[in-house]
């Protein structure tokens, strides 16, 4: 049998916490930045817990953690 392969796309995009929950980084923070809102950069800055809804999707594309 082969090796099942990560997704590399997906693997720099999202990391599994100790609890087996996935983080990513919201989008949208590199540049223009002047024009947004304290209280919204404030918020792209922090990493986002993935909803319910996605973390089958997520398990598939990264099958080794």
């Amino acid at each position: 049998m082969p090796k099942i392969k990560t997704n590399r796309s997906a693997a720099k995009r999202f990391k599994k916490t100790g609890t087996g929950k996935f983080v990513y980084r919201k989008s949208h923070a590199s540049h223009i930045l002047t024009k947004k809102t304290t209280k919204r950069k404030r918020s792209l800055r922090k990493g986002h817990i993935i909803d319910k809804a996605n973390t089958k999707e997520i398990k598939l594309l990264l099958p080794n953690g």
